[in-house]
């Protein structure tokens, strides 16, 4: 009889984070605090932090938990209410009437869908709900069952009506699963409330999905030091740094949820071609971009790709889209954009990849 373990992290391996620095001989800007009005709550299967550095702005940190909850119910599949299940259960029956914001992430999947061949597929969920990776059920499906699953994604079923926000799966058994890019979106529109509100200076850390907005407190225009997660260890051991600010940092790794079956480790990243996770050089990858949603799409479709054609791929975007790729044989490479930023930690026990070895 296979002997089956199932290991989840108890919140989704948060991949980038803030690293506390010292406090520069410079003054502090006046309006900003040095500690942080701080708020965590556990949501999305994750917990979601926001820190808000301007004085007197405490009071935005609730409307902008609200913006995030209200999301997140429309998203999430398996959840009561939610659009997306409505979709998804009226697959092969009728179009579903849903919200702007439902409509807006929908239309950016199919996007990224069809820009990465693929690569990221919102339709993966006949694969996903499977094999349930990271829930208490999760196990490795027979076969049959993956041939059967693959058989109902397919992104170019999806019909939209602009004029009415309706989306249609054409087949019965199609499911939409956005686990790849709503918690980016999200993330933007939490940003969003924050400035509405008179935020300048703040941190939203959805669990691996980080935004720094503004400048750090310890300096006038002092940029935010971000530590990039080691995907081997422990949340808070780091590979190295980078300096951003305005930015969001997204990482996907093969050790944040994971399925072991008979001694092999089958992570959360799934193949919409063959139905099993990919399997390529990498251990992790983090995007450095503008927007959280276009971080979380490409953290996954650069994955797919494996290192070489995924930095290649990330360096033909331009739009001071960056990433940061770290490898099962402890190295690390950099898009040419990130050479002068990132520093690798003298303790980290990896080193900088030579492209040309690729």
């Amino acid at each position: 009889m296979k002997k089956t373990k199932i290991w989840l992290v108890a919140c989704t391996l948060v991949a980038v984070f803030l690293l506390a620095g010292c406090k520069q001989d410079q003054k502090p800007q006046a309006e900003l605090r040095e500690e942080p009005y701080y708020q965590e709550k556990f949501l999305m299967g994750t917990y979601v932090r926001i820190r808000v550095y301007d004085e007197d702005k405490e009071d935005a940190l609730k409307p902008a938990f609200d913006r995030i909850k209200e999301l997140a119910d429309k998203i999430t599949i398996n959840q009561e209410g939610s659009e997306i299940d409505a979709i998804n259960a009226q697959a092969g029956v009728k179009p579903v009437k849903v919200s702007e914001d439902v409509y807006y992430l929908l239309k950016t999947a199919y996007k990224y869908s069809e820009e990465t061949n693929e690569a990221f597929n919102m339709t993966i969920g006949a694969v996903t709900q499977l094999w349930r990776i990271g829930f208490d059920d999760a196990r490795k499906p027979e076969q049959s069952e993956i041939d059967n699953a693959l058989q109902h994604i397919d992104y170019k079923k999806i019909e939209f009506n602009d004029k009415d926000k309706t989306v249609y799966l054409q087949e019965k058994g199609m499911i939409i699963d956005l686990g790849a890019i709503a918690k980016g979106y999200i993330a933007d529109e939490a940003v969003k409330v924050l400035k509405d509100n008179g935020v300048t200076a703040a941190i939203v850390d959805l669990g691996g999905n980080v935004f720094v907005l503004g400048h750090s407190p310890r300096g006038n225009d002092e940029p935010w030091t971000i530590g990039i997660q080691d995907p081997n260890q422990a949340r808070g051991t780091v590979v190295g740094t980078i300096k951003e600010s305005n930015k969001t940092v997204v990482t996907s790794g093969i050790y944040e949820r994971y399925l072991e079956v008979d001694g092999k480790k089958y992570h959360h990243l799934f193949d919409s071609r063959t139905g099993y996770p990919f399997d390529n050089d990498i251990a992790g990858i983090s995007i450095v971009t503008n927007k959280s949603i276009d971080g979380d799409a490409l953290s996954t479709s650069a994955y797919a790709m494996g290192t070489k054609a995924g930095l290649e791929f990330v360096e033909s975007l331009g739009d001071g889209t960056e990433a940061i790729f770290v490898t099962k044989d402890d190295k690390v490479y950099l898009t040419k954009g990130l050479e002068d930023n990132f520093e690798i930690g003298a303790d980290s026990g990896y080193t900088l990849g030579n492209r040309d070895d690729l």
